[in-house]
């Protein structure tokens, strides 16, 4: 799939962004327990994702992903499941490490699928929590991601 752009966040995509998560979201974190998705949702939810450097991949005015940026974390990379396995999450990623200037996440561990696909990109863990930012016993592995300079000053990880 070739037709996308990736466009920065208004609230006119925030509707589709927040279908995004729950579909992403119910596809990989099948350990959260039902109480814990629905008060994350719930959380979520309340978000003003202009707080973030957010931008949307889209395909004309179809939402298939996006990535969140603050600092030089990604706090949010999430893909519509039926777009997963064609690149598209490299797409959003790249992006952050090359054009957002993003080396650092967290992820939880037991999102093996997440968690394979940033150590291909290069990440590695340096920390372990026990909990996740809600207290929660959910461990966050922090990773980091040191990109090689390519020629054109982009990066190739």
């Amino acid at each position: 799939m070739n037709d996308y752009s990736i466009e920065k966040y208004n609230d006119g995509f925030r509707t589709q962004i927040l279908s995004v998560w729950e579909k992403s979201v119910l596809a990989t974190h099948d350990f959260l327990s039902e109480y814990d998705f629905k008060a994350i949702k719930a959380l979520v939810a309340t978000i003003n994702f202009n707080d973030f450097q957010v931008y949307c991949l889209t395909n004309q005015s179809l939402v298939l992903g996006f990535i969140g940026v603050a600092g030089e974390k990604i706090e949010m990379l999430f893909l519509d499941p039926q777009y997963f396995g064609q690149g598209l999450g490299q797409v959003l990623l790249r992006f952050g490490v090359n054009e957002l200037g993003a080396n650092k996440l967290d992820v939880n561990e037991q999102n093996l699928k997440a968690l394979n696909f940033y150590q291909k990109f290069g990440f590695i863990p340096f920390d372990r929590t026990e909990k996740d930012e809600q207290g929660k016993d959910y461990p966050l592995l922090r990773m980091t991601c040191v990109p090689h300079p390519t020629v054109n000053g982009e990066y190739n990880t």
